[in-house]
């Protein structure tokens, strides 16, 4: 009878662990649903349930997490650069509207450094740490950036929630950065306006205390259109507000533009966000033949200029 039970108490064990082994194979083997839930490789060389995968990882085509490894492509580096590039031109337009002439450049080179030492930081504060290289995943599709919205229902029963940053770290760094230039901000810029400006800079201050947080709220809502429209926003907005600073000037010649050192840093500075955004719509991908494109920069200004006596009002009143 002993060795009967033994015997069986044998197979029984036998049987179990081919079992296990079994399921765990299916459990390795099996294809998580949605698009973003995964499995985590655990210590004990099995995997996890279909979930979330941690941050700084990402599902491959056999549903398990991997780390990113990625390195951010040129098309990356100038939506982080846009999102710099936006902050800095806020900043320099309320300077621009409250500060004193007299100081406004201080005012401007406040904000310049500001914004860029909160951009160096970032850097150096994502993975790897310390460096200025950022170690990414790369962006497949809008979804991506909004996983939210994409948390599958296995059998309609109960939903499964697998939001994570799939574009990792290209999300949480424009928060970072946002908070670090608005630190830097309060920590240098109301000294300056104290003990240089006697206060005349302060309404610049609370005008970037009101328009941070509205760019943190349009980032966390529409970061993924942000990401594939930005090209053609730069070019919108530098041909619209060129048009809209010779209209407020009544600027209709080289002369004027010429007579002003301000109007002529402003034409250059809407030339630089033109040719930004150029660059940003080809990518540079061919070069020989993208590269003459930042020819056409001056083409809006050019344009404005010739056009802009035939839409003198008064040319139109002469028949009524």
């Amino acid at each position: 009878m002993n060795s009967r039970h033994t015997l069986c108490f044998v197979c029984s064990l036998v049987a179990v662990l081919v079992f296990a082994g079994v399921g765990s194979a299916q459990a390795g083997s099996q294809v998580c649903p949605g698009l973003y839930c995964g499995k985590t490789l655990l210590e004990n060389n099995t995997y996890s349930q279909c979930g979330a995968c941690p941050r700084g990882y990402i599902r491959d085509d056999s549903s398990v997490c991997r780390p990113c490894d990625d390195a951010p492509s040129f098309y990356d580096w100038l939506y982080l650069s846009f999102m710099v590039l936006a902050s800095i031109i806020l900043h320099w337009f309320f300077i621009d509207w409250f500060s004193n002439r007299q100081n406004i450049v201080l005012f401007y080179m406040s904000a310049l450094v500001e914004c860029v030492g909160a951009a160096l930081l970032t850097l150096v504060m994502v993975e790897p740490v310390g460096t200025l290289s950022v170690r990414s995943c790369s962006t497949q599709r809008l979804s991506d950036w909004y996983t939210i919205l994409y948390n599958p229902s296995p059998g309609y029963t109960s939903t499964l929630h697998c939001t994570q940053e799939a574009v990792y770290p290209l999300y949480t760094m424009v928060f970072m950065y946002y908070a670090v230039s608005l630190c830097l901000m309060l920590l240098f810029r109301p000294l300056l306006s104290n003990r240089l400006c006697k206060n005349k800079g302060a309404a610049s201050i609370y005008a970037a205390l009101y328009f941070i947080p509205i760019l943190v709220v349009i980032h966390a809502v529409g970061a993924g259109l942000i990401y594939y429209a930005f090209p053609y926003i730069v070019i919108v907005a530098s041909v619209l507000t060129n048009a809209v600073y010779f209209a407020q000037r009544d600027i209709q010649n080289v002369r004027q533009i010429v007579s002003s050192k301000r109007n002529i840093l402003i034409l250059c500075g809407h030339w630089i966000v033109h040719a930004f955004g150029i660059i940003a719509i080809t990518g540079l991908k061919e070069p020989a033949v993208h590269g003459p494109l930042l020819s056409l920069t001056p083409t809006p200004a050019i344009f404005y200029l010739l056009t802009v006596k035939f839409t003198e009002p008064s040319k139109f009143q002469g028949g009524h």
